[in-house]
């Protein structure tokens, strides 16, 4: 798609050209002449936006009080419908009882709510409330039986927690089966039963609990980065796990934002030595790379394939890149574009 919005007191209209295949034309100018959608607030009952402008907004310390957090509710969308006057506020101090449950925050003495440690971990890594508390659960079980032999259970800890993909289990069963004694364990520490996988790739099992299968599929994703991270090419990582070429891409983009919000997350629970692993690993899902290129991949348009070559060619360091002979190089760029 390419056009412009127009110039602000300078025109009326703005003009935008389309490009698209006879098959879609239908659904290209069902969606042009479709009528806009009313716009609804993100705070109405039943979405989890109120708990957690509840929670940023005492984290941030903009509201703390009372009458404060009442006058924030006010300035909303939510409060301007009508439909929601009447149980709005009720909705509020159930909200505020459901953070203090929680222990997102707490109640001082002067009847004032200030963030917790926990709470303001949450905000500080953009994490939704609940997300937070299950990733908080996840990390708690992690600091007390780590597996650092191996790298799945980091893997595993920066897969986001909504599925980007189905599960395919044939594939699942084929990584599960694959693993040494440290993956094994790792999976196991997480909740997957190995048997179960198979159970289901047979059809003869499947996963009612969705917070269970919510595991399964962090697993599942935690296969895909860690062959992103060693160096697979992403059209083989598609084909091996029978999803689309663009849902690896959207992963690996996705997952750097994840694996920043944990580090931070980690951070400002004082998790630092867990943090620090974290960190490590961000650097190679950015790079997608194995650690020996992480000082390569630091080039700009270096990526995985092209750094791997050039180290493989004598070019290991910065400084040795940097001093390289035009005519040293161009044989070693030239590889990039050949299978």
């Amino acid at each position: 798609m390419r056009g412009r919005a127009g110039r602000k007191g300078k025109d009326e209209v703005g003009e935008t050209y389309l490009c698209c295949t006879s098959k879609d034309w239908e659904d290209v100018v069902g969606l042009l002449e479709a009528e806009l959608p009313a716009i609804a607030s993100g705070l109405a009952p039943g979405r989890a936006g109120i708990k957690r402008a509840l929670l940023e907004a005492i984290a941030t310390k903009l509201v703390s009080g009372r009458d404060a957090i009442n006058d924030y509710i006010r300035s909303s969308l939510l409060f301007h419908n009508d439909e929601a006057q009447d149980t709005l506020f009720d909705m509020v101090q159930s909200t505020l009882q459901e953070l203090l449950d929680s222990k997102l925050v707490k109640l001082s003495n002067d009847e004032t709510f200030e963030p917790t440690q926990l709470g303001l971990a949450i905000v500080a890594s953009a994490f939704s409330p609940d997300d937070g508390l299950f990733i908080y659960g996840e990390l708690k079980r992690a600091l007390q039986a780590f597996v650092m032999d191996g790298e799945m259970h980091i893997f595993y800890m920066f897969s986001p927690l909504q599925a980007s993909s189905e599960i395919d289990w044939m594939a699942f069963r084929d990584e599960v089966h694959g693993l040494d004694d440290s993956g094994l364990r790792t999976i196991r520490l997480v909740g997957v039963d190995p048997g179960l996988v198979n159970s289901i790739a047979m059809g003869h099992a499947s996963i009612k609990d969705p917070a269970l299968l919510r595991v399964y599929n962090r697993v599942y994703t935690a296969f895909q980065l860690r062959d992103l991270s060693n160096e697979i090419p992403v059209s083989s990582i598609a084909k091996k796990y029978n999803i689309a070429r663009g849902a690896v891409q959207t992963l690996a983009q996705n997952c750097h934002g994840f694996a920043a919000g944990m580090a931070k997350f980690c951070q400002r629970m004082g998790w630092d030595m867990l943090a620090v692993v974290l960190e490590h690993m961000r650097d190679r899902l950015q790079a997608g790379a194995r650690a020996d290129l992480l000082e390569m991949a630091q080039v700009t348009y270096v990526k995985s394939r092209t750094a791997r070559l050039l180290w493989e060619n004598g070019f290991k360091t910065l400084r040795s890149l940097a001093e390289a002979a035009p005519s040293e190089l161009v044989p070693v760029l030239m590889m990039v574009s050949w299978p």
